[in-house]
């Protein structure tokens, strides 16, 4: 049994928690775990949002791989990752409010 189970219908905070305390990088579609990060001034966990909705499977998968090699450092240290069709954006936890 997967530990991510029920994880399809949590929260984002819940899924936030949960990818800190696993130790683990959220992967997303949405705008709302940078926000939820933003605000709470964590260190942990890294996300990455995809910005590019059209992708599927395979060609998910190599963007991902080629975002963890390219970010692999910065997630590890806790990162928002931002990844559309022009670039990749990082930007290092915490986030500073000024």
């Amino acid at each position: 049994m997967w530990a991510t189970e029920g994880l399809a219908t949590a929260s984002d905070s819940k899924i936030l928690n949960f990818g800190q305390q696993e130790g683990m990088v959220v992967v997303t579609l949405d705008a709302d775990f940078h926000r939820l990060l933003a605000l709470s001034g964590l260190t942990e966990p890294s996300v990455v949002r995809i910005r590019i909705e059209s992708l599927r499977g395979e060609a998910l998968a190599k963007l991902l791989f080629s975002v963890l090699q390219i970010c692999s450092d910065d997630l590890l240290k806790g990162a928002m990752v931002s990844v559309s069709e022009n670039g990749i954006r990082i930007r290092r936890l915490p986030v500073s409010r000024n």
